[in-house]
C-alpha cells in the first residue's frame, strides 16, 4: 500500500499566489467576455454527454492556472489512481473506497485496474457481478409476475425502507427516471422513524401484493428496523384482517418470506427477522451509503426500471469514472468544478453552495447532494488526525427551476453573499407539451414549453453574470428613486451543464461527476472524505436518552437540565 500522507494546500506556492490574486479580486464578467470572444469556448467542456459551460465563473486564465498547479500540488491524479485501485484511503476505517468498481463493465476490456483485481483477498469484480445477476435475477422476476405474494398476486408496489444513502440514493433516482417505470409498478419509500412515514407510505396499499425492501448494511440501524418491524405489523394486520391468511405463526412467517426481502450482509439477523437469507442482497465495507446506489442498495429501482435501464445507469457512471481518470487535468470536469468550489469556498469565502436542476424529475438531486458533499467534507480533521489549515465543506442547497427562482433567487441575485450555482438541463423532455391557447400577450399560441422553461435557464445565467447597470436601469426610464433597488451588480458565479435527455446514462453521469468534485475537494483539503463519524454521536446519544422519554426517573435525572426541562414539558404533554 502507498502511504499518502496529506500536503497541506496553505503550504504550496499555488495557494499563495492564489491568495495574493484573491485580496483585492475585482471580478468584471462584462468586461472579460467583451474582450475575450474565445473565452465561452475556451471554458466549455464536455464529459461524456454532459457539456459543462464554466464561463460564467470567476475565472481567469491565471486563476485557472494557479488551481491546476495546486491539483497537481496536492496530488489529486495519484489520490485518484490509489482509490480506483482498492488501497485504504478511508484511513479511519482502514478500508478501501471502491464505488467505482460497482459500475465496471462485466466483459472487463480495457479495465484500469485490470478486470478480475484482488483487494483484500476478494475479486471485486466477481463479487460485485455475482450480486448484480442476483438483483437482475430478482428484478425481472418481480417484473414478470413470477413472484408473487402470499395469495399469488403479482406485487404492485414495492416499499423501501433506508435511511441516509440507503433512502436518498434510490428515491432521487426512482424520480429522476420515473419515465422508464414499467407501467403498473410503483415505488414508495420509508426513511423517517416518525411514524407518519411509515403511516402515511402503506395508506391504501393492498398487502397481497405489496413487497417491501429493508435497506440496511448491518441490519441493525435503528430507524430502518424500526420501520421494517412497523411494516411487518402493517403487513400482518392487513392480511389477518382480510382472511388472507390464518392467525397461526406460520402464517406470518410465511407472509414475511412472501413480502419482504434484504439489502444486507447480516443473514443471521435477516434470517431472525423472518426473511429468507437467500433473498437477501449484500454489499461492502468499501461502499460508503452515500456513494451506494449503484450497489444492492438500488434494488428497488431495478425492479422500477429493469435491469436493461440499470446496465445503461451503470454505464453512465463508469463513462464519468473514465474521464477523471483520463482526462489531463485542464480539461477534467469533476476536477475543474473541485478546484472552482475550493477558490470560491477558501478565497473569496463563499459559504454555501446552489444546485437548480431545471428538469422536474431531478427535483430530490439537491437533497441527494446535501448527503453526499456534507457528509464527506464536513470535517475539521485531515486524514492523518491533525487539524485542518482551512475551512471545509460546503453547505449544499438548491430547488429546481422555475420554483426557486420565486422562492430565494432574489438571495443570489442582489443578496450580500456569493453563492455559486450549478444550473442544470436537458435539451429533450420526458414530455414535450406545448401550450396551444397562449396567454395573447407573453406566450403565444403553440408555445413549446419546454423552450419556455429553457428560456428561464439561459437568462437566470446570464442575469447573475452580467446584471443591469444603473444606467441601463435609468435608460428604461425609471425613476430616480428606485434606480439602487432594480440594478443587478452581476459577477454572480454560475456552472451551467447540459445533457441531451434525462436518461438511465445521464442521470449516472451527473452522480459521478458530484462524486468526484468532492473526491477532488477533499483530497485538497487532506480530509478523509469516506468517513462519518460525526453521524454517530447523536445516534448513540438517542439510545442513552430513549429511556428518560419512556419515562424512567433515574435516565431523566442523568439528563442535564436543559434536556432533562424539555423532556419533563415533552412528557406533560403527551401525557
Amino acid at each position: 500500500m502507498t502511504e499518502f500522507a496529506p500536503v497541506d494546500p496553505t503550504s504550496t506556492d499555488a495557494w499563495s499566489q492564489l491568495a495574493g490574486i484573491a485580496e483585492g479580486f475585482s471580478p468584471d464578467l462584462r468586461e472579460w467576455f467583451a474582450t475575450d470572444p474565445g473565452r465561452a469556448g475556451r471554458y466549455t467542456f464536455q464529459a461524456g454527454d454532459l457539456t459543462v459551460d464554466l464561463s460564467k465563473n470567476l475565472l481567469t486564465d491565471e486563476i485557472l492556472a494557479q488551481l491546476l498547479q495546486l491539483a497537481q500540488d496536492v496530488d489529486v491524479p495519484g489520490r485518484f489512481s490509489a482509490m480506483i485501485s482498492g488501497e485504504h484511503i478511508n484511513v479511519t476505517e482502514d478500508r478501501a473506497v471502491l464505488h467505482t468498481a460497482l459500475r465496471r463493465p462485466k466483459d472487463g476490456v480495457g479495465l484500469v485496474p485490470p478486470a478480475g483485481f484482488v483487494v483484500d483477498g476478494a475479486d471485486i469484480d466477481a463479487d460485485v457481478h455475482a450480486t448484480l445477476d442476483k438483483v437482475y435475477a430478482f428484478a425481472d422476476k418481480v417484473r414478470s409476475g413470477a413472484w408473487t405474494g402470499i395469495t399469488g398476486k403479482a406485487i404492485k408496489t414495492v416499499v423501501n425502507i433506508g435511511i441516509g444513502g440507503s433512502d436518498l440514493g434510490p428515491v432521487m433516482v426512482y424520480e429522476a427516471l420515473k419515465p422508464y417505470v414499467q407501467a403498473g409498478l410503483e415505488c414508495r419509500f420509508v426513511s423517517n422513524i416518525d411514524p407518519t412515514d411509515v403511516y402515511e407510505k402503506t395508506a391504501n396499499l393492498d398487502p397481497e401484493t405489496t413487497l417491501f425492501i429493508v435497506a440496511s448494511k448491518t441490519f441493525g440501524t435503528l430507524e430502518t428496523l424500526t420501520n421494517a418491524r412497523l411494516a411487518r405489523e402493517w403487513l400482518w394486520n392487513q392480511l389477518l384482517a382480510s382472511g388472507a391468511i390464518a392467525d397461526t405463526d406460520a402464517a406470518r412467517s410465511d407472509a414475511v418470506a412472501k413480502h419482504f426481502v434484504a439489502v444486507s450482509t447480516a443473514l443471521d439477523k435477516v434470517a431472525a427477522f423472518g426473511i429468507d437469507p437467500e433473498n437477501a442482497f449484500g454489499f461492502w465495507d468499501w461502499v460508503g451509503g452515500r456513494f451506494s446506489i449503484d450497489s444492492a442498495i438500488g434494488t428497488s429501482v431495478v425492479v422500477a426500471i429493469g435491469p436493461d435501464n440499470w446496465r445503461a445507469f451503470l454505464s453512465g457512471f463508469h463513462t464519468v469514472d473514465e474521464h477523471m481518470r483520463t482526462a489531463p487535468l485542464e480539461q477534467n470536469v469533476p476536477v475543474l468544478m473541485g478546484l472552482l468550489n475550493v477558490w470560491y469556498s477558501n478565497f473569496l469565502k463563499a459559504q454555501s453552495h446552489a444546485v437548480l436542476p431545471y428538469a422536474q424529475y431531478l427535483h430530490r438531486f439537491p437533497a441527494y447532494l446535501q448527503q453526499l458533499t456534507m457528509e464527506s467534507n464536513g470535517k475539521s480533521v485531515r486524514w492523518d488526525g491533525t487539524p485542518v489549515t482551512t475551512d471545509t465543506g460546503e453547505i449544499f442547497w438548491g430547488e429546481p427551476g422555475t420554483n426557486g427562482q420565486h422562492a430565494f433567487y432574489q438571495l443570489i441575485h442582489q443578496g450580500t453573499r456569493l453563492i455559486p450555482a450549478d444550473f442544470i438541463a436537458v435539451a429533450n423532455p420526458a414530455h414535450p407539451l406545448k401550450d396551444e391557447t397562449g396567454d395573447g400577450a407573453a406566450v403565444e399560441p403553440g408555445q413549446d414549453v419546454h423552450g419556455l422553461f429553457m428560456a428561464n435557464f439561459f437568462a437566470q445565467t446570464k442575469a447573475l453574470a452580467f446584471g443591469k447597470t444603473a444606467a441601463e436601469v435609468r435608460a428604461e426610464g425609471t425613476d430616480e428613486s428606485v434606480v439602487p433597488a432594480r440594478s443587478f451588480s452581476g459577477n454572480r458565479p454560475t456552472t451551467s451543464i447540459l445533457a441531451p435527455a434525462l436518461t438511465p446514462s445521464v442521470v449516472g453521469q451527473l452522480i459521478a461527476l458530484y462524486e468526484h468534485i468532492v473526491f477532488t475537494e477533499g483530497t485538497i483539503w487532506g480530509i478523509d472524505s469516506f468517513d462519518q463519524w460525526g453521524v454517530e454521536l447523536g445516534k448513540q446519544l438517542a439510545l442513552q436518552v430513549a429511556p428518560a422519554v419512556d419515562g424512567d426517573a433515574d435516565a431523566l435525572a442523568a439528563q442535564d437540565s436543559s434536556t432533562k426541562a424539555l423532556i419533563s414539558k415533552y412528557l406533560e404533554l403527551r401525557n
